[in-house]
């Protein structure tokens, strides 16, 4: 299951400019260096204080897009800006003695621009970066891709037939896939749907105050930092910036409320089971809330903050089971709660250096992504959690995780797929394992290298193992 402008904290200043090239926000990253990584490219928001100037005069306007040509599907490999390197000759079971349970499998790099998101379905990744477009993976091989015409792609969730992705420019947008042919993807619609933003705007009381203008209920006015989807699918939740999340109906595409959330911009939000909805903002507070279906639409009650603290909360996720709820923040510190114990605080897990921007879970494993451009992976048992090994492969700050089961597995075998997605224009495809690693190999160590003249090779990864 899956999951920022500044004060006067301690580190480095970042600043984020807008389209007129004026500081807005700033964001500080302890002792990174400032060539290496912006705001603008980790595209969270640590706590900020905007001064609000306001027109009342000026209405807010929905910008209206045409569908992509929808001939828009397949790119050719030779023209794409991607390009695969993967290693052929891995370790093929845990019989041979060379097995390692945590491997790096393969890369996808790209030649411009950053990754912000990922999204598995099955044999398909779906990867979002600020080239507006959506590329669809197959064996890592480029398979499809489709075009947005506008706002970097911030967030990807699947449901069903229909891949949701969250924009910069603070819309949701809505994508098909074709029942005739499956690498051909459709835009079919954009969240608020201009129906209902018309409709809305014709009553004074559908206007609430923005950072510069009177905005509409059922549209952001910023960007879209996380979506999720209800577990019967039937509700979509956006959170932005704006400080606000909203929750969609996901089958007429209508917006059913809008709750002004927290103090500062919600980095992060994740659905639950029972209809629990979690969310962490920048002011430092992660907080729990409490779904109840009224007729056809929701209401959304406050239940409980978990969290209150000085950094800013930068990644959320709840395990399958639902059973522990995981916590990422700017310090790089990883928090947890046990459901189990009335959502009491479990413990603290300490692997990163830097800020933890993503989190992922797959079985009783917990991975972290950071800005200090490793992955940890955590395995949960009866009595602690325990950092099996440290994934050390990216050259940028790992940006988003997704993960499937390992279809190749063998019997009785926990073993994942994980992709991560990274500022350094990369993908990286793991395999990893709960079976903790047996060997500890230096950082860099080559793996395998195939024929000459190839030109395609990985890095194995670095282990550190601990507590073993």
């Amino acid at each position: 299951m899956f999951g920022s402008g500044g004060s006067s904290r301690r580190g480095l200043v970042f600043s984020e400019h807008d389209d007129n090239n004026n500081s807005v926000h700033k964001t500080r990253f302890n002792k990174l260096n400032k060539s290496c990584l912006h705001d603008s490219d980790i595209s969270l928001r640590l706590p900020t204080r905007h001064s609000h100037n306001l027109d009342h005069t000026i209405l807010p306007s929905m910008d209206t897009e045409s569908d992509p040509d929808p001939s828009f599907s397949t790119s050719p490999f030779a023209r794409s800006p991607w390009s695969a390197h993967f290693n052929t000759d891995l370790p093929p079971t845990a019989e041979d003695n060379s097995f390692l349970p945590n491997i790096l499998m393969g890369s996808l790099v790209r030649e411009e621009g950053h990754i912000y998101s990922l999204a598995a379905a099955g044999d398909l990744l779906y990867t979002g970066s600020d080239s507006k477009n959506i590329r669809v993976w197959k064996a890592q091989k480029e398979f499809s891709g489709f075009k947005s015409n506008s706002g970097l792609v911030k967030s990807i969730v699947i449901g069903g037939q229909k891949i949701f992705t969250g924009h910069q420019d603070g819309k949701v947008r809505v994508w098909k896939v074709s029942t005739k042919d499956p690498s051909v993807h459709k835009r079919v619609g954009t969240l608020p749907t201009l129906g209902d933003y018309i409709k809305c705007s014709m009553k004074p009381r559908n206007y609430m105050e923005g950072r510069r203008r009177r905005n509409l209920w059922i549209k952001h006015f910023d960007a879209i930092s996380s979506l999720s989807l209800s577990e019967d699918q039937n509700f979509l939740y956006s959170a932005s910036w704006d400080k606000t999340f909203k929750v969609w109906r996901v089958s007429d595409s209508k917006c059913l409320e809008s709750i002004q959330a927290h103090d500062d911009a919600v980095n992060t939000l994740v659905s639950s089971i029972d209809g629990l909805v979690f969310t962490g903002s920048a002011d430092g507070s992660v907080k729990v809330w409490r779904r109840e279906l009224q007729g056809k639409g929701t209401k959304h009650f406050f239940s409980q903050t978990l969290v209150k603290q000085e950094c800013a909360i930068t990644a959320l996720a709840v395990n399958d089971e639902a059973t522990f709820i995981y916590c990422g923040s700017s310090d790089g510190v990883v928090n947890f709660w046990e459901r189990e114990k009335s959502l009491s605080h479990g413990g603290t897990l300490r692997g990163h250096k830097l800020a933890v921007l993503c989190l992922a879970t797959a079985g009783r494993l917990l991975l972290s992504g950071s800005a200090d451009m490793g992955i940890c992976v955590w395995q949960r048992t009866a009595a602690e959690h325990a950092c099996l090994s440290v994934l050390t492969a990216h050259t940028g700050p790992v940006k988003c995780l997704a993960v499937e089961k390992d279809s190749e597995a063998g019997e009785g075998e926990r073993r994942w797929i994980v992709y991560s997605g990274s500022l350094d224009k990369s993908v990286k495809i793991w395999r990893v394992s709960e079976q903790p690693p047996a060997v500890e190999q230096s950082p860099g160590q080559q793996l395998a290298e195939s024929p000459s003249g190839s030109g395609f090779f990985v890095n194995a990864p670095s282990f550190v193992i601990r507590g073993q």
